[in-house]
């Protein structure tokens, strides 16, 4: 089975700012380096031949090449309301739904399951198992994050393996963005 995700790496600049500000929540797990993305489409475990399709229909993607730039912070909770994510997050949002969505399509054709989610374009930061309120001097003293646009000339389709130390991302293919 391959764990797959396609996703935009952001540019080393933007990783080393958003490293430098991790820290101050009891008990976070923080993302590496290495594991610093926005995601696009999660896909799950699939078999080979499905991931082999995948990687075909990816390729027929057509999408201009587009610029984002950092916006903000802010927390996701779980069903019951605790956090489980920092995150943060990036403008404008169009051309990284509107990717998504063309994506989404691409893998309903094959048979796939549509996302059932609402699309937030966003790099996650940190894991979070604490109560209610854990990040909340973090999000306030990090509310304003901002950077100058950067861009994006390609995607990527991920496999994602779990371990010990959070998940590790290998490149299995990219994709050019016209």
């Amino acid at each position: 089975m391959h764990r797959l995700f396609v996703g935009l790496r952001p540019p080393a600049a933007i990783r080393a700012r958003l490293l430098a500000l991790m820290g101050g929540i009891p008990g976070a797990r923080w993302q590496d380096d290495g594991q610093l993305h926005i995601t696009l489409r999660y896909i799950g475990e699939v078999e080979r031949p499905v991931a082999e399709d995948v990687a075909l229909a990816l390729g027929q993607i057509h999408w201009p090449a587009m610029q984002v730039a950092l916006s903000g912070t802010g927390e996701f909770e779980d069903k019951r309301g605790r956090p489980n994510a920092i995150w943060a997050g990036l403008r404008p949002h169009d051309e990284l739904a509107g990717l998504h969505r063309k994506i989404d399509q691409a893998l309903v054709r094959l048979g796939l399951e549509p996302e059932r989610r609402a699309y937030l374009p966003h790099i996650t930061l940190a894991r979070l198992t604490g109560q209610p309120g854990i990040a909340d001097r973090f999000l306030a003293d990090h509310a304003g994050l901002s950077s100058e646009p950067f861009g994006f000339t390609h995607f990527t389709l991920f496999e994602s393996t779990l371990g010990s130390e959070g998940a590790i991302y290998e490149t299995i293919e990219r994709y050019q963005l016209d």
